[in-house]
């Protein structure tokens, strides 16, 4: 390969839903887009989330000329309020995207220094060799952007969250025109967004649910409250156009999604009649078929607002008989079965519950695959990376590449870490940087590691076991009888005799002959392997088994 090679390294987004943020490097220049995070897997004991890896970017600080953000989703900007401050480089985006960022960045207390720098659709601006181009697509929130990205080996083509949607809710649709000029010019590469690759067709318009929402008001016998992310703007401007058309007011709960809410309507990405917008403790008085209620927690979330409505921990708002609770998000892979929980609750308080698998209550936000294929056969481009997806969406969308007639040899299937360098001629990829999850719990971020998992996963499922000793300081000879405690373990009093032999058990290993006192390390040990064995021939299980040795 000759000397000139641009680098294209995603530290986060590629064998997952979530934490997308990719590195591009020239030289001396680094741009990054992108900076999300990601919801715990069901095996990630107690961790809040997950964000990237950033120690690549570390050790080459002075080389990073700027992050660039194409939209405001958690998956894409919620990782900013812990790394930013480590980075400390501007950050580019449209107006809403700034505004969702500076309300993350304030409720993490990382707002002070951080330098926000506003580029309209259409906008174009410079990070040392690059030179980059905001083109809008649709998505399910208004200003969304993908990125032209000219580097010195050619064009780059990020398509950042996309769908072809010509009739949108809000925003603008894709710019399909600026795209097929930028593919009769020559594109290099084109990154594009596989999250819905799995899926034929074309994804439907988000007017059907505007359709879909206000038929459901207009029947519904009493309040109707309507559970979706805060981000999806377009989704709540349908609500409160929808609410207008039947005379109803609305109330919102959940703090993000007041938050959300009063920054787009002071940036002038919502508009709402005067007077419908209330205060949550105006809607007391209301009659039902007048109340609308917009709320957090459509993937369960436990301190959400619909999720303690659900539990009846809410202090203003109950279910009560005739209302209309409408989930208008698809589940995360792996929030399924807290969604259904909520579900099961709300119907069992006697509420009528919408979602996806019932009605047209939500349409996601990425493009299927015939929208996947439009792309790359308008853009054209010499190489293609799918990104944003799980291994197998980004396989499903190297296919559907091949299908529009892009030479295998051209396709790149990445994986979080990879380093693929490209020149105007070929791409290879050359090796790996380091990149692994970075976890965040409570106030802690990336001092949990896989040890501290793995201990989680342990107590969990065996419980823990403690055997307290005394022995004497001077002899090493036991003080009195061994003392077990075990929690999570076994019920006490049906295996009683089995701890009873288990202290007998350690009395007999403690009581070594001998004058000296032994290694106490090597008691302790001792002790671990001896009830780890015995307790796994009686019960099949595998306590975490805990000496402590007390010298008197």
């Amino acid at each position: 390969m000759t000397k000139q090679r641009l680098k294209i390294i995603p530290l986060g987004g590629l064998s997952e839903i979530g934490k997308n943020m990719m590195v591009m490097e020239y030289e001396d220049d680094i741009i990054v887009i992108d900076v999300g995070l990601m919801f715990p897997e069901e095996d990630m004991l107690g961790i809040d989330l997950v964000i990237p890896d950033i120690s690549y970017l570390l050790e080459r600080r002075e080389k990073i000329r700027g992050i660039v953000i194409t939209h405001g989703h958690e998956d894409h900007i919620g990782a900013l309020p812990y790394l930013l401050p480590q980075l400390n480089v501007p950050v580019y985006s449209t107006k809403l995207t700034q505004g969702l960022i500076s309300v993350k960045l304030k409720e993490r207390r990382a707002l002070a220094g951080a330098e926000l720098k506003v580029i309209p659709p259409g906008g174009e601006f410079t990070l040392g060799k690059f030179k980059i181009e905001f083109f809008p697509v649709c998505h399910s929130i208004p200003d969304a952007v993908g990125l032209i990205i000219h580097t010195p080996v050619g064009i780059v083509v990020h398509s950042g969250d996309f769908k072809l949607d010509y009739t949108p809710a809000s925003g603008n649709p894709t710019d399909l025109s600026r795209l097929a000029q930028l593919g009769a010019e020559g594109v290099l590469l084109l990154l594009s967004d596989s999250t819905y690759a799995e899926l034929p067709g074309y994804t439907p318009s988000e007017r059907l649910v505007g359709e879909s929402l206000a038929r459901i008001m207009a029947e519904a016998p009493g309040r109707v409250i309507i559970a979706t992310f805060s981000s999806l703007i377009s989704r709540v401007q349908q609500i409160i156009d929808a609410a207008a058309k039947y005379q109803r007011r609305v109330f919102i709960a959940g703090r993000s999604m007041n938050d959300t809410v009063r920054m787009a309507l002071e940036l002038g990405y919502l508009e709402t009649p005067d007077d419908i917008l209330g205060r949550l403790d105006e809607m007391r008085g209301m009659p039902s078929n007048k109340v609308v209620l917009i709320t957090t927690g459509s993937q369960g979330e436990p301190t959400s607002a619909l999720v303690r409505i659900a539990n009846r921990d809410h202090r203003q708002v109950h279910i009560q008989h005739g209302d209309t609770v409408i989930i208008s998000a698809t589940p995360i892979p792996g929030n399924e079965s807290v969604v259904n929980r909520t579900v099961d609750s709300l119907f069992k308080q006697g509420a009528q519950v919408l979602y996806s698998k019932v009605a047209q209550v939500h349409v996601h936000g990425h493009g299927s695959q015939e929208e996947l294929k439009l792309l790359l056969n308008l853009i054209k481009p010499k190489f293609f990376v799918p990104i944003h997806g799980e291994y197998r969406h980004l396989s499903l969308h190297a296919k559907l590449a091949q299908s529009v007639g892009i030479p295998a040899e051209n396709i790149f299937v990445l994986e979080d870490s990879d380093v693929l360098e490209l020149n105007p001629q070929a791409g290879k990829i050359t090796g790996k940087v380091s990149a692994g999850n970075v976890y965040v719990d409570g106030l802690s971020v990336g001092d949990i590691g896989p040890v501290v998992l793995r201990n989680r996963r342990m107590l969990s499922r065996d419980g823990i076991v403690v055997a307290i000793v005394a022995v004497n300081r001077q002899t090493g000879k036991l003080v009195g009888r061994p003392d077990i405690v075990s929690r999570g373990f076994v019920d006490t009093r049906e295996a009683n005799d089995m701890i009873e032999e288990s202290r007998d058990l350690v009395a007999k290993v403690l009581d070594h002959s001998g004058d000296r006192p032994a290694e106490w390390s090597f008691v302790s040990t001792k002790l671990r392997d001896t009830l780890n064995r015995f307790y796994y021939e009686r019960t099949k299980r595998r306590p975490m088994v805990l000496p402590v040795i007390v010298k008197v």
